[in-house]
């Protein structure tokens, strides 16, 4: 078992660290190369088809994970999911290609919307098969798949790049060409390796269930992919797509900080599925995982927040460095929160608690919407990083007022105690030292030497965390 999981781990790590190498190289390509109103718009667009798929999805393909991981007719559960990705997909596209044709100056950045959408829509059209693999834990098999449409993408722009013909045309059809890849791929490995095949004779009656089953969680999908880009949209439409090229360059990077929770949180739901499923969870360990995950996370803040104008400045000649300073200053505190949620939420959703759930992203929706509206007219960018910040804790908290587990309750604590030892750090190695790499070197010293006296981080932590994943 512990060999499976390691051997699971490294798949995902090293899909996860193969993706975000080849989206820097796309994101580096398109972010140097293009003027910031061509980048401002692709990122616009890529908003729009990023929050698109989940909404369409509506919750069933979490919901899929966790019946394939509960053993549950997999043929049958595959085949209600296919059929709702394309009806879905194809009446999104198809309300795309009506008002384009209706309308096509209501939107600017329409043409662009729709070829993309072209490749966006295929990929959504391989999720099926993904989820499937991710509940069999096939991590192999979706750490290939997983990694076509960056790689082609990055390859092309880089060659692009070296020879100086990057444009937004040749964007565009890059992009296309990498998700179609990635699709057709998906599927065809999964046909190949797995080996699940579709039902020939089901009731729409069932299907009409199914989503019934998912509504609660259709509910926290939606909220959450209306969360993470919700301002991205805003900022683009109501300032202008120079100050979204800036914000999203942040915002990019500071998603970027969270690999490590990406390499862990796919194991974690079948993992703590099968847990209560059994009912042999040791709270303890919980416990220790929850208070490590916080440290892992404020490290980020740590790393971000000394590195980021010098190390920025320099790749973009001038371009995304100090200008971003606060609001990545703003979104990196908000990475811990993002851990303990993840953390909260998996636990919760094993245990079926989807409507408690609910009403947290309810809440997270609701404070995020309202401060995008309020702050970003006066504030901009640091205003939007401001609302993130603000309604993840807020999330947080009710997720911690609602946990019923004694033993779990010092992680308000450490997420506290974690999160205040980088703000010290970063305030006193940027005030004392002006060398970029030894102000790095210091604020890790004294980061680490912090933890320890506090105790967030003790000795035998390493093993600790093998043997709870165990």
């Amino acid at each position: 078992m512990k060999a499976n999981l390691i051997r699971n781990f490294s798949f995902n790590a090293v899909q996860l660290a193969l993706n975000q190498l080849f989206g820097l190289l796309i994101f580096y390509a398109l972010s140097t190369h293009l003027d910031k109103n061509t980048f401002g718009q692709i990122n616009l667009v890529l908003a729009i088809m990023m929050v698109a798929p989940y909404i369409l999805s509506m919750g069933i393909d979490q919901l899929l994970v966790k019946k394939t991981a509960a053993g549950e007719d997999v043929s049958f559960n595959l085949s209600l999911y296919c059929f709702h990705v394309v009806l879905t997909g194809g009446l999104f596209y198809l309300i795309l290609l009506i008002g384009w044709l209706i309308a096509p100056s209501l939107l600017t950045v329409y043409p662009i919307l729709l070829f993309i959408g072209i490749g966006k829509i295929g990929m959504y059209f391989s999720t099926p098969f993904k989820q499937v693999a991710n509940g069999l834990e096939r991590f192999k098999l979706l750490a290939g798949v997983s990694v076509v449409s960056n790689a082609l993408r990055g390859c092309a722009l880089i060659v692009l790049m070296w020879v100086g013909r990057l444009d937004v045309q040749k964007v565009v059809i890059i992009f296309i060409a990498g998700d179609l890849a990635e699709m057709i791929c998906t599927i065809t490995l999964f046909k190949l390796r797995v080996g699940i095949s579709f039902l020939s004779r089901w009731h729409f009656r069932q299907y009409l269930q199914l989503l019934k089953t998912a509504l609660p969680q259709a509910g926290v999908v939606i909220i959450t992919s209306a969360l993470s880009r919700f301002d991205w949209i805003f900022i683009g439409f109501y300032l202008s797509s120079v100050k979204l090229a800036e914000y999203s360059f942040a915002y990019k990077l500071y998603e970027l900080s969270t690999l490590p929770l990406l390499a862990i949180a796919p194991l974690l739901i079948p993992k703590f599925t099968q847990l209560f499923k059994n009912n042999s969870y040791n709270i303890d360990k919980l416990g220790n995982l929850a208070r490590l995950e916080m440290g892992i996370a404020t490290l980020t803040i740590l790393l971000l927040n000394v590195c980021w104008s010098p190390v920025v400045d320099w790749i973009t000649t001038g371009k995304y460095g100090a200008v971003n300073r606060y609001t990545i200053f703003l979104l990196s505190l908000s990475v811990p929160v993002i851990y303990l949620n993840n953390f909260l939420w998996t636990m919760y959703f094993a245990q079926g608690r989807l409507k408690m759930i609910f009403h947290s992203f309810l809440i997270a929706f609701g404070i995020n919407i309202g401060l995008d509206l309020l702050l970003i007219p006066t504030y901009k960018n640091e205003g939007a990083a401001t609302a993130v910040l603000v309604s993840l804790s807020a999330q947080c908290i009710f997720y911690i007022s609602k946990n019923t587990v004694t033993q779990l309750r010092p992680a308000f604590f450490n997420w506290m105690v974690c999160t205040l030892v980088a703000a010290v750090c970063i305030l006193s190695v940027n005030h004392f030292i002006g060398n970029t790499f030894l102000a790095l070197g210091a604020a890790i010293i004294l980061f680490v030497l912090m933890l320890l006296i506090t105790r967030q981080i003790r000795r035998g932590d390493v093993v600790e965390l093998m043997n709870i994943l165990r």
